[in-house]
């Protein structure tokens, strides 16, 4: 009789293992998705994207830069002035983005930092941008002399 029960207990765990591992669907919001399209078919893909060489080295004083990693790599290493917001928190802590100057936004390759200034901009944020190939990019193509160096013929 221990058995059948131990059984039938057994039974009814992995039947319930199975329920709750089965994909969970919230309901989805019309105005959500209606939001969402109508921002994917009208966004310029390029506006939300700015390279380091188009940037001149005077400029970037005038840009607030957002290190969208975690506090340990931020500690590590991170860009000059760069304030660190981890891209996970850029909706919670937009406040403390300047409305009146340029917003750069970068993470170690571009991608999270795309997360983040997607979101930012659904909600109105047009003058935030991803840095494109993030802090490894912009290290690579000269930092902040990246728009001068670009500027020079080949080979000098």
């Amino acid at each position: 009789m221990n058995k059948i029960l131990y059984m039938i207990k057994l039974g009814a765990l992995l039947a319930g293992l199975v329920v709750l591992a089965a994909p969970a669907r919230a309901e989805v919001n019309p105005a959500v998705v209606d939001a969402l399209s109508g921002y994917m078919d009208f966004a310029e893909y390029g506006g939300s994207l700015i390279r380091p060489e188009q940037i001149p080295a005077d400029d970037w004083k005038k840009v607030f830069i957002v290190d969208a990693r975690d506090a340990a790599q931020y500690a590590r290493e991170h860009i000059p002035g760069a304030v660190n917001i981890e891209w996970r928190q850029a909706v919670a802590r937009r406040a403390e983005l300047p409305a009146d100057r340029m917003v750069v936004v970068y993470c170690n390759s571009g991608s999270l930092s795309a997360q983040a200034v997607f979101a930012l901009r659904l909600l109105g944020y047009d003058n935030v941008k991803v840095l494109q190939d993030g802090i490894e990019g912009w290290k690579a193509k000269g930092g902040f002399e990246a728009h001068a160096r670009a500027g020079r013929p080949a080979g000098h």
